[in-house]
This record gives structure tokens, C-alpha cells and sequence, in this order.
């Protein structure tokens, strides 16, 4: 069972650390970007680009917005929108004035847009980017100057996104292995913590309740010690499938622990969670696993109460399995938050 300080739910989310990392990745090259671009500036003013200064200084005040958001706020100011504009706006200008000196800059801004926003968004930007700087060229360099220039350009997009795509596909690969139990595909305990905080806020502000079931199969250590591990393990599979069978889309099942499952029910007041968790263990006690295994299981549930932690909320529900699963098993026994001194009140027996 979950034990009275929550047992391992304080892991970092996955998630969180994920997007820590998107905000170094936006921080770093802001910060380097604007260390190039910033000598620019006074350059550009003495051979008489006044415009061109103006663009590049606008542009590295709006670098420092972005830092300073994401330094003392941990907000991402303008979501790159920022930067693409005035990095295309200053690229184009610069090249149609100062030629290839302007265009090399084309390549690395190409690169930062995909960094800095979502890949269709990029994908699509650095498209009518390049027709722009494809454009500017056509008329500033030579015929063949200008097919190698787009091509170039064209080709640097295209290997960008390929890899900006598979970089997506694997973070949101190891996301999943990392918020997933990989034995019954349930969530696991990694993100627990927040989305128990979710529900808690939501019931602070907005009046929005919530409750939570504690499931635990009975009597399982004898399940593996008579049919072995590997059956124990199909059982465990078989019974997350049968109780997601049960759920609704808006509801969460997490394994968190060997045997044990927990079910957090949005939108849910405390007599219709007990109404649904008798339900839970009848379609697991209901028919054999694999045949010729039977399984009765006991279950604690519990709504959230205003002004409680979410830890004070788990352990509330788990003294509802404790108490069921030492006053026979095979039953649902439901406390709520001014009854927690009397946890048998809930008390329903489900027959084996």
C-alpha cells in the first residue's frame, strides 16, 4: 500500500523536467544570439544603415525581454514570435544592402526558429522565409548564385525538420516510458504529486470536487508463490485492462505499487465513487483469470476535502484500503475528510 508519507510520489514529473529543458534551450540561444547580433549594431550605424541598426537594435531589446521573462518569471515572452520577425526582417534587409554578408545569416536563423517554436509553426515560417530570401536574391546576385542560394537554403530547412521531428517523436517516446508503467501501460507514480495538486487547486478555486480509489488485488503474493511470476504478471495486465474498461476518459489509473491501483475520478462526488469502485471489484471478481485464477481485490475511497495537502488526501484513502483490507477484503470502504475517525461508516462488502 501507499505508506503515510506517499511512498516514492515525489519523483520529478517527467513532463516538468522536459519543458526545464525547452526553457534552457529558448534561454541559451536568445543569450548567444543576442551577443552576436549586438556589435552589429554600431557597425551597421557607422557605413550608414540606419535602418538596419534600428532593426538589430529592436531586435536585441526584444532578446533582453525574453531573458529577463524567462530568468525572474520562468515565462516565455512573445513564444519566439519575436525573433523569427526580426531575425527574418533584419536577414532580408541586410542581404538586399550588404549582399552575402547579409545572407550567411539566413542559415543560423533557419536553425534557432525551430528551437524557439512548435515544428509546423517553424515548418512553416522558415517556408516563407525562404521564398523571401529567394526573392531578395533573384534580384541582388547572379542567376546561378541565386538557384544555389535557395536550394541551399530549401535543403537546410528540410534537413532541420527531420531533425526537429525526430528529436519531438523521441522526447515524447521517453515521456511516455517515463510516466508509464511498462508492465500494464497504467501511468505510474512519476507525475502523481501534480496531478493530485491539480485536483486540490481545483476544488480551492473553482468548487470543482474530485475523489480518489485506492484498489488492491487480495491475496496476490499467493497468486505468484502457486501460479508463478509470469502469471502473476498477465494477471496484473488483465486487470488493468479490466478496469480501464470501466473508466471514463476524463479518469486516470496509475499502478502504484506491486498489486495495487489507483483510480483519481474527476467531477466525482464521494457516494458515486463508492458506487463505481463496488463496480471496479465485481468486474475483477466477476470471472476467472486465465481461466482458473480467481481474484477478489478491496478498495479505499475517498473525496477531496478544501484545505488539505494532497499527501493528507492519499493517506486518507489509504487508511480506506488498510481498514478494508484487515476487516475481511473483498470490500469498499469509503471515508471522507470530517469522518476520518470513523472509516468503517463506508463499509461494503463485495462478494468474492
Amino acid at each position: 500500500m501507499v505508506n503515510q508519507s506517499g511512498r516514492g510520489v515525489l519523483t520529478a514529473n517527467p513532463t516538468e523536467t522536459v519543458s526545464g529543458y525547452q526553457r534552457r534551450i529558448v534561454f541559451h540561444i536568445h543569450f548567444w544570439a543576442l551577443i552576436a547580433v549586438a556589435p552589429l549594431i554600431p557597425i551597421q550605424w557607422a557605413q550608414d544603415h540606419a535602418l538596419l541598426s534600428l532593426l538589430l537594435g529592436v531586435f536585441c531589446l526584444g532578446m533582453v525581454l525574453v531573458l529577463l521573462f524567462l530568468r525572474l518569471r520562468d515565462y516565455y515572452l512573445f513564444n519566439g514570435w519575436l525573433f523569427a520577425v526580426f531575425a527574418i526582417a533584419s536577414v532580408l534587409y541586410s542581404t538586399l544592402i550588404n549582399g552575402y554578408i547579409g545572407l550567411f545569416w539566413a542559415y543560423p536563423a533557419i536553425a534557432a526558429i525551430f528551437f524557439l517554436m512548435a515544428l509546423r509553426r517553424a515548418i512553416g515560417i522558415n517556408a516563407v522565409f525562404v521564398v523571401a530570401v529567394a526573392t531578395v536574391s533573384y534580384y541582388r546576385f547572379p542567376e546561378a548564385e541565386f538557384w544555389r542560394i535557395t536550394f541551399s537554403l530549401a535543403l537546410s530547412v528540410v534537413f532541420v525538420t527531420i531533425f526537429a521531428w525526430l528529436v519531438g517523436r523521441m522526447q515524447a517516446e521517453l515521456t511516455k516510458l517515463a510516466t508509464t508503467d511498462p508492465l500494464t501501460g497504467c501511468l505510474n507514480r512519476s507525475q502523481l504529486a501534480d496531478v493530485l495538486n491539480r485536483h486540490i487547486q481545483l476544488r480551492e478555486r473553482y468548487e470543482r470536487v474530485a475523489s480518489l480509489v485506492l484498489i488492491d488485488l487480495d491475496h496476490f503474493k499467493s497468486i505468484n508463490d502457486r501460479w508463478g511470476h509470469t502469471t502473476g504478471d498477465r494477471v496484473l495486465q488483465e486487470a488493468a485492462r479490466r478496469l480501464d474498461r470501466r473508466l471514463r476518459e476524463c479518469d486516470q489509473l496509475f499502478r502504484v505499487g506491486g498489486e495495487e491501483f489507483m483510480v483519481i475520478l474527476p467531477e466525482t462526488r464521494q457516494k458515486t465513487a463508492e458506487d463505481l469502485a463496488r463496480e471496479l471489484l465485481i468486474t475483477l471478481s466477476s470471472a476467472p483469470f486465465l481461466e482458473d485464477v480467481p481474484i477478489t481485490a478491496s478498495a479505499g475511497v475517498t473525496e477531496v476535502v478544501r484545505g488539505e495537502t494532497w499527501s493528507t488526501w492519499l493517506n486518507r484513502a489509504d487508511q480506506a484500503l488498510y481498514t478494508a483490507k484487515h476487516t475481511g477484503r473483498g470490500r469498499v470502504i469509503g471515508v471522507r475528510g470530517q469522518d476520518a475517525a470513523m472509516p468503517a461508516a463506508g463499509d461494503t462488502r463485495i462478494a468474492g
